[in-house]
């Protein structure tokens, strides 16, 4: 019939089997929205998603810039802009987003600058090469980095007022898993090679410049009752309130989990390395590779992020401790592999990264479903803030491993990150069943 019972078969067909908490942790004005919030997130949400993993800064940024001449220098700094630059600004623009009533409109913005971002980056590979083009790129992912940062800290806030307590972990982890579907079939093509690798990427970054502009358009149909606007002080005065926050033990607890699980993020070079392709460097020459290792992620997103949803439902507890048991094996199992020079045949590292990004994408449904509702209205935003602040601030501390694996090896890295995922594991038990 009409859009609108497309939308409510949406959101039955999302919400079937829930146990009539229909109205749960939500103001009472968006219940009769429910269907068409649900629907605008899942819509919004999986659309910025394959935008990101079609500019994948790991594998379709860096190859990017090899293929157009540029440093090294240049393509190391891709990886911890992307990452650290969208958490960094989380403190500080906190304050700024709790004047907005409607938080949406952040979001939405925040979209709209990563998808001018991309525009920016396409005309800079079409027009430009070598340093230039690499100087030009990078500094892009900045500003692409920071308007994610918007969107991190304005979403949970939004997603926490629009969307029942019962029902988040589903409309995130459906939308990873169809957003994960649209990237298969991008790493099928660029496995197949059949059509010029430039053209693909070309092609894919004009794709994701699009799909972030129509997810921020998108967003603003979204029904958002107006929240508390107090708390927004100067910079300097929100990093200080939000630092106190850290007594909260649950808090801190939460964050030391998170913080050790940035192992699973951080490993996937490292274990790729250990087959001797070269890395970086040699990108341009890796056809299949290239095709295999974008396929790895996200058929491993496809398989696993709904029922990582579903299960985040009902214990966000239990999915952090079981995604850093699963990250623990895989890691543990690269090392001893490697140590025996098994690693190296065919089928062996990429099973083991498929398992590590399994346990990657537990962490990150578990760790976002974990964080809002052990949150209140009052809170959400600050908590997200301070949280991804702290985790930017480590990753910066990731080049350590980098030091570490120059002298001691790949696989001394790998080891040591598998002890982390054993540690989150101990942590993650002292952690509270914030879905009862």
């Amino acid at each position: 019939m009409s859009k609108e019972s497309t939308v409510d078969q949406v959101y039955e067909a999302i919400n079937s089997g829930d146990d009539g908490r229909v109205c749960k942790d939500i103001p009472e004005q968006a219940c009769d929205h429910q269907p068409k919030n649900v629907s605008t997130h899942v819509i919004s949400l999986a659309s910025t998603k394959v935008a990101d993993g079609l500019i994948d800064p790991k594998l379709i940024l860096s190859w990017l810039l090899s293929a157009l001449g540029s440093s090294t220098f240049l393509v190391g700094l891709l990886v911890p802009i992307r990452e650290a630059g969208a958490l960094l600004p989380q403190l500080f623009t906190a304050g700024a987003l709790r004047r907005l009533p409607q938080r949406k409109w952040a979001w939405a913005l925040g979209s709209l600058v990563q998808g001018l971002s991309v525009v920016g980056m396409l005309l800079s590979a079409i027009f430009l090469n070598g340093k230039t083009a690499g100087i030009v790129i990078v500094g892009l992912l900045g500003v692409l980095a920071i308007a994610r940062s918007v969107c991190s800290v304005s979403y949970k806030d939004v997603l926490g007022k629009t969307v029942a307590k019962s029902m988040r972990g589903k409309v995130t982890g459906l939308a990873a898993s169809v957003a994960s579907g649209a990237v298969i079939i991008f790493g099928l093509i660029l496995a197949l090679g059949e059509i010029s690798r430039m053209t693909l990427v070309l092609i894919a970054l004009g794709i994701a410049a699009t799909l972030w502009i129509f997810a921020s358009l998108t967003f603003t149909k979204l029904e958002e009752a107006s929240g508390a606007t107090e708390g927004g002080g100067n910079p300097l005065e929100v990093a200080k309130q939000n630092l106190s926050l850290l007594k909260d033990k649950q808090l801190l607890l939460f964050i030391s989990v998170r913080a050790l699980l940035i192992a699973t993020a951080l490993a996937p070079p490292f274990m790729v390395t250990l087959n001797g392709s070269g890395g970086i460097e040699n990108l341009d020459s890796m056809l299949g590779g290239l095709g295999a290792l974008v396929l790895a992620s996200s058929l491993a997103s496809f398989l696993s992020s709904y029922v990582w949803g579903w299960l985040a439902d009902k214990s966000s507890r239990k999915v952090l401790l079981l995604s850093s048991v699963v990250a623990m094996i895989a890691l543990a199992a690269t090392v001893i592999l490697a140590h025996y020079e098994l690693v190296t045949h065919s089928i062996v590292l990429p099973a083991l990264l498929f398992l590590l990004m399994i346990a990657y994408h537990g962490v990150r449904l578990g760790r976002s479903t974990h964080l809002v509702d052990m949150a209140n209205a009052e809170n959400r935003a600050a908590y997200t803030a301070l949280s991804n602040t702290i985790i930017g601030l480590i990753l910066l501390t990731g080049v350590g491993f980098s030091a570490i694996a120059q002298y001691f090896g790949n696989v001394v890295v790998l080891g040591v990150m598998a002890g982390m995922c054993l540690v989150a594991a101990v942590l993650a038990v002292g952690l509270k069943e914030v879905q009862e």
